[in-house]
């Protein structure tokens, strides 16, 4: 099936309503598509009955940040209606999230960039992510663009060290998943930034606390990366998921939503 099974609305970081993006991925040609957003549900039940208007059908799902590698990051698809653990642990993680605003906005201008914490939750309107801060620098000319600020500021070595302690646990990550029925992926594993062996290592890992498959189809995977985690995914018995991670071309300008071609069986049974 043509499903892009990873995408954010305005309900964390992402540039369009989840009823906008049932319409664009309409227009896509996008049969499934699976709306993500960082460490929260709110967006879901709008994007589902946007998506049966559409006629596209929309997962639940949600992306949770795990502290064990930075970007190590877990999809989380297909859980109930009332997936109480799940939800229990994104309010948590909304939290950590909260305080961590007040922490990136001395780090930043510990480092000499200046801006007001008051209009970065303005435009967030929601959930607070490193992409409304990086707006925000933009707007007020400390970087040219979003991935200046990322590089320069928002991802280095020393920012990933500190961040971590916002983080929940990969397991408690994945645990909450299955719990409230859902299913797990493992989420652009290029950017854990791992060689094979550790990258395989960090599967089977994950394979101990659920993992049901691994996002093998992303827009920044080379080929060489793509067929490594196929083969991975294939030696392990797990499934396969693709993603675009299309926040807008706001957000991200050279990222569009996809429609990957799909075997997902496993994911719409029930």
């Amino acid at each position: 099936m043509r499903a892009d099974l990873h995408v954010h609305s305005t309900a964390s970081d992402g540039q369009y309503a989840p009823a906008e993006l049932a319409r664009l991925a309409k227009e896509r040609g996008i049969e499934i598509l699976a709306l993500t957003d960082h460490d929260t549900l709110d967006g879901l039940e709008e994007a589902i009955q946007a998506g049966a208007r559409e006629g596209v059908r929309v997962l639940r799902g949600v992306e949770l940040s795990a502290r064990e590698h930075p970007n190590l990051h877990i999809l989380g698809y297909a859980f109930g209606e009332n997936p109480t653990a799940l939800a229990e642990l994104c309010w948590r993680m909304r939290e950590r999230r909260e305080r961590r605003k007040y922490w990136m906005i001395d780090y930043l201008r510990e480092r000499g960039v200046n801006i007001p914490l008051e209009e970065v939750e303005a435009l967030a309107g929601g959930v607070i992510g490193r992409p409304h801060f990086a707006q925000v620098m933009v707007r007020h000319r400390y970087v040219v663009n979003n991935r200046e600020a990322f590089d320069r500021y928002l991802d280095t070595e020393e920012f990933q060290e500190l961040n971590n302690r916002f983080k929940a646990g990969v397991r408690e990550c994945a645990e909450a998943i299955k719990a409230s029925g859902g299913k797990v992926s493992f989420a652009h594993p290029y950017q854990v930034e791992l060689e094979a062996e550790a990258l395989e290592a960090l599967v089977r890992r994950l394979m101990d606390y659920g993992l049901d498959a691994i996002e093998c189809y992303y827009p920044k995977h080379t080929p060489e990366q793509r067929d490594f985690y196929l083969r991975l995914a294939g030696k392990y018995g797990l499934h396969v998921t693709g993603g675009s991670d299309f926040h807008g071309e706001a957000v991200k300008p050279e990222v569009r939503l996809t429609p990957w071609e799909l075997q997902l069986d496993w994911l719409l049974e029930g």
